[in-house]
């Protein structure tokens, strides 16, 4: 049998007049403490992981996770071509970790209505486009219908750029493309999409890449870029570093060179600012350990302080120093185990109400979101919970070495 076990259950879960009054009091804020320090834990990583995924999402969702495209120092819209081969396509879809291989090709342009006008990128996209993402982001409308023969003059546009042009569905609309001789391009809009990420909604317009063919002259086989969707972000570094290496030292059919990149790699600014957030997850995780932590402290001296008497006689009777000290940490023990039950209780169900009521709402000019975004990671609410567990025991060692200097024979007269 484990006395020391079966003493704290006594002091812990104990009933009856021998139970003093300063017990419940500190045993009360102990484990508020230890359920409020988990309870802002567990809503700080589900919100900075929230997020991250929904800027993330958005980033990929206009430009995928990697594209290959020409090696050039040309920062804008307007590309030089390079030659996808069939081939090519299928010895990438083969890699288990990617999800999706498309074609686009992007073109600056201008559109004009008949009393304002908008500088725009058209981003022109094939029939194997995985529309999924602008699906979700539809307001209204249809998404354009591309097809591999005929050239679709069918486009969409963010609510920003209908918004600022007073545009509507289907409406047509001029689109000039500056190139040696001017072009005009007469597009129907049929859908009008909103991601709330202005960064991109201010410019976007998504249309069929066989317009930005015929107007630059490409070959059928010519395009902007690859794109290439993978199954997991955490992939990303490494596949990246090996379809470089792969197509180092490959030139398509005209002897242009392949160039890969990340998403990363195209908004550097963006996933810094991204990883900054870290940083403030773990202040907070930092700062509420500590609250927690002293609480505990706290708790445990007014407990140990309270059993006094009882130390002294449980000395008396040959008990030695560790074992007593073993007692409370199991107090100790059951304080915590109690008080993160109520922080997950409290952080999780905080978090439900979030995520299906969206209370707490976001200016998605400043956020690029409109309400505050959850997402739970079961292996992070359960390292939390270890993490709590273990740091709160770590901190109660010190505190429990009162127990070696209280003297049996002082501390059995103690009232």
């Amino acid at each position: 049998m484990n006395l020391e076990l079966f003493i704290a259950k006594r002091i812990h879960f104990g009933k009856g007049g021998e139970i003093q009054k300063v017990s419940p009091p500190a045993i009360r804020i102990a484990t508020i403490g230890v359920a409020l320090g988990l309870s802002v834990m567990i809503l700080a990583v589900a919100i900075v992981i929230g997020f991250k995924k929904e800027i993330r999402d958005k980033i990929i969702g206009f430009n995928s996770h990697i594209q290959i495209s020409t090696f050039d120092n040309n920062l804008s819209y307007e590309t030089h071509p390079i030659s996808i081969s069939t081939q090519q396509k299928d010895s990438l879809i083969q890699y288990p970790e990617i999800k999706h291989v498309e074609t686009f090709a992007t073109k600056p342009g201008i559109l004009k209505t008949d009393d304002s006008f908008m500088g725009i990128a058209l981003k022109g996209v094939s029939t194997d486009y995985d529309w999924s993402f602008f699906k979700n982001s539809l307001k209204e409308g249809t998404l354009p219908q591309i097809s591999d023969s005929l050239i679709s003059d069918e486009i969409i546009i963010s609510q920003y750029i209908a918004d600022k042009l007073h545009l509507s569905t289907h409406d047509n609309i001029l689109c000039y493309f500056v190139q040696e001789n001017i072009r005009a391009r007469k597009f129907k809009i049929s859908g009008i999409y909103q991601t709330n990420f202005t960064d991109y909604d201010k410019f976007f317009i998504i249309g069929d890449e066989k317009q930005i063919q015929k107007l630059n002259g490409w070959e059928k086989d010519q395009h902007s870029g690859i794109e290439i969707q993978l199954y997991s972000f955490n992939d990303l570094d490494r596949l990246t570093d090996e379809l470089y290496f792969k197509f180092l030292n490959q030139t398509d059919a005209y002897g242009e060179n392949y160039y890969v990149k990340s998403i990363k790699d195209q908004n550097p600014q963006l996933f810094s600012w991204l990883d900054l957030l870290d940083l403030n997850v773990w202040v907070i995780l930092i700062l509420m350990s500590i609250v927690a932590g002293f609480t505990m402290i706290s708790g445990l001296l007014i407990i140990i302080l309270e059993r006094t008497n009882m130390i002294g006689v449980l000395k008396a009777l040959g008990a030695s120093n560790l074992s007593i000290r073993k007692v409370f940490l199991y107090v100790a023990v059951f304080l915590v185990g109690k008080g993160l039950l109520w922080g997950n209780v409290i952080g999780l169900g905080l978090c439900a109400i979030q995520y299906y009521f969206k209370i707490i709402k976001l200016d998605p000019e400043i956020y690029y979101i409109t309400s505050v975004p959850i997402s739970l990671n079961i292996t992070y609410i359960i390292l939390l919970n270890i993490a709590s567990m273990a740091i709160s025991l770590l901190m109660l060692l010190g505190p429990s070495y009162l127990v070696s200097l209280i003297r049996p024979a002082k501390s059995i007269k103690f009232e």
